[in-house]
């Protein structure tokens, strides 16, 4: 992919201010991300490789859940990692477990959910909460997934809407796979996910967001494990996660940055 002058311009000035800290010595930074930022990432690290040396090994996986790949359960397995980047509840929990180090977080950035359908089908009414009620109602079959968004739209949202005992047996959780690809195979006529997970998948085309009274800002938070072997190293990915060098990837991706030391 390429990469933008201005981009590359931020890039190298991160680049310096990594050299003068004394943080780019070569290591192996393993990482454990969830759905929400991957696509942003997986334009980002290729640079913060170019730039400092360091080597990221990536496992994905849902910031909670119960699946193979969810982080918490690889943490139980006793997987090596240095960064996790995952909803910044989750990411809390794991501080209060002892797994990540406190002061180490940092929010980096704001996910809306948004509501997808295949590609080429009509784009239904979700311009308001009485009017995304109808089209819920209207629907042979919804996913969710099984993570931030699916808890919401399981747990909270259908009960505003008061559809919650019409949206059992139509609505079902999509563990370990984007619910994009659900849609996309035309096994959900519509879908519920973070805009930034809908996104990357062909096959679908995004209705929009949740109307806004309905909406759930969601964010997603990095942090250095405490079992981190190289915790230098993956403070410094996290640095250029959270720098302007990063914004134009993110905010392409469809999240916003969340400026440093910013209170969420």
């Amino acid at each position: 992919m390429r990469i933008s002058a201005k981009f590359r311009s931020l890039a190298l000035g991160f680049a310096g201010a990594l050299l003068l800290a004394g943080s780019a010595g070569a290591a192996e930074v393993r990482v454990m991300i969830s759905g929400g930022l991957t696509a942003a990432y997986n334009v980002l690290v290729p640079e913060f490789e170019r730039l400092t040396g360091n080597k990221v090994l990536t496992a994905y996986g849902p910031s909670m859940g119960t699946t193979v790949n969810a982080i918490p359960i690889r943490l139980e397995r006793g997987e090596p990692v240095d960064v996790l980047i995952m909803v910044g509840y989750a990411l809390g929990d794991l501080v209060k477990q002892g797994k990540v180090i406190a002061d180490s977080r940092v929010d980096l950035t704001k996910s809306l959910i948004g509501i997808a359908v295949k590609s080429g089908a009509p784009k239904p009414d979700i311009s308001s909460a009485e009017a995304l009620k109808r089209t819920l109602l209207a629907a042979k079959s919804i996913a969710y997934s099984d993570s931030a968004s699916g808890v919401y739209v399981s747990t909270e949202m259908f009960q505003r809407l008061g559809i919650a005992e019409e949206m059992k047996d139509k609505a079902r959780q999509i563990p370990a796979e984007p619910v994009a690809g659900v849609v996309a195979r035309g096994d959900a006529e519509i879908g519920f996910q973070q805009i930034s997970e809908l996104r990357p998948v062909p096959g679908v085309d995004i209705v929009g967001p949740l109307p806004s009274e309905l909406q759930t800002i969601t964010v997603f938070s990095a942090g250095i494990a405490t079992v981190s072997k190289e915790p230098d190293a993956g403070k410094a990915l996290i640095k250029f996660l959270a720098s302007p060098a990063a914004s134009a990837a993110i905010v392409k991706s469809g999240m916003e940055p969340i400026p440093a030391g910013a209170t969420n």
